[in-house]
């Protein structure tokens, strides 16, 4: 090819190329424009976008796309004082740890009214109106704990140190032996590792607890208490029956067979079991106590837990057990729904039994 020719080809490119830019110069302004490469896409006005789809041919897919991207979105519609949802109502806090104190101590005064009525309407009905304390009457004290099933041992030690406040003149008015007898049974009480008192603790993975007692006293109802107890809170429990005899406390030879089954369970499983717990029926008096004496001679109990005390008038068996085994009360009996099985807190059991008035908690 010439030079001439070369150069009429490129005159004619160029002639091409300009018309093409006088083409789209002379366009509407509402003509979109394919962008270039690397440049970003313009949109049209809502009002333009319209008036041309309507006017010319059906746009393009892309033109299609930035008209409704260029379509403004109109304003939510402003709420109506109907439409405004209420806000949610907090929950209440949880009542004071006193006030959940306070009715626990006033379901336990419930659970013992029957012990309230009996032993302790008689020990306040010696002091009823009597502004000085005669010595004689330490001789009717003792008379009404024994008779509550406090036992000979326990009456004995008690009755020894209020005669010693007495001799000092602490004891001047009925107020200040009730004060000492209510310290006294706190004392007893408050008995125990306090790594050990209180509700059962799940501390290993497995927890194995050993319930051992008589029959009729309420090991399989307090079990399932137990159970709905652990149930409730979301624990994994297993019952196990670990012996199938009716023996009382007084035949030597299943007295071994239970040390057997405690033998067996510590080879099963390295530690266990980690709690034996004790049951007594307190409406039982001094045949519980001299149970609960046995059974801590064959096996090396952690606790009690003393069933039926709703039925009975006497209750000072809790007394006698804590003084003379040394182990804490770990739960009460009183009645037979689940939530009946109360945990025991020496303070709480105290101030529910010897506590003057119903003015001084909440009802529950």
């Amino acid at each position: 090819m010439t030079t001439a020719v070369i150069v009429r080809v490129i005159v004619v490119v160029l002639g091409a190329l300009l018309a093409l830019g006088r083409g789209n110069r002379d366009k509407p302004s509402g003509q979109l424009q394919a962008p270039s490469e690397g440049a970003a896409p313009r949109s049209l006005p809502p009002a333009a976008g319209k008036a041309k789809r309507d006017e010319g041919p059906a746009s393009t897919p892309a033109q299609q796309a930035a008209t409704v991207r260029a379509k403004p979105t109109p304003p939510p519609p402003r709420p109506t004082p109907a439409d405004v949802a209420e806000p949610a109502k907090a929950s209440p806090p949880p009542p004071p740890a006193s006030v959940r104190a306070k009715k626990d101590v006033a379901g336990l005064r419930k659970g013992l009214a029957l012990a309230r009525g009996g032993f302790i309407a008689k020990l306040s009905a010696l002091f009823q109106g009597k502004k000085e304390i005669d010595p004689a009457i330490l001789e009717q004290v003792e008379e009404v704990m024994l008779s509550s099933d406090v036992g000979p041992k326990t009456t004995k030690a008690i009755l020894a140190r209020l005669r010693d406040s007495l001799a000092k003149n602490e004891l001047r008015d009925s107020d200040a032996v009730w004060d000492a007898l209510r310290a006294e049974a706190q004392r007893i009480l408050s008995v125990g590792d306090s790594a050990k008192s209180g509700p059962l603790r799940a501390t290993a993975k497995p927890t194995v607890v050993l319930m051992v007692g008589v029959n009729g006293v309420g090991k399989t109802t307090t079990i399932g208490k137990l159970a709905t107890r652990y149930h409730a809170a979301g624990k994994k429990v297993m019952l196990g029956a670990g012996d199938t005899f009716r023996g009382l406390h007084t035949k030597l030879p299943l007295m071994d067979e239970i040390k057997k089954v405690r033998k067996t369970i510590a080879k099963a499983l390295d530690g266990a079991p980690h709690e034996t717990l004790l049951v007594l029926d307190a409406t039982t008096g001094q045949n519980a106590l001299q149970q609960a004496i046995q059974f801590k001679e064959a096996l090396d109990l952690t606790g009690v837990v003393l069933t039926k005390l709703d039925g009975t008038a006497k209750g000072g068996i809790v007394l006698g057990v804590c003084d003379e085994l040394g182990i804490p009360v770990r739960y009460v009996g009183l009645g037979e729904r689940a939530e009946d099985l109360r945990e025991f807190h020496a303070d709480e059991f105290v101030e529910a039994l010897f506590g003057r008035g119903e003015d001084d908690v909440v009802a529950a």
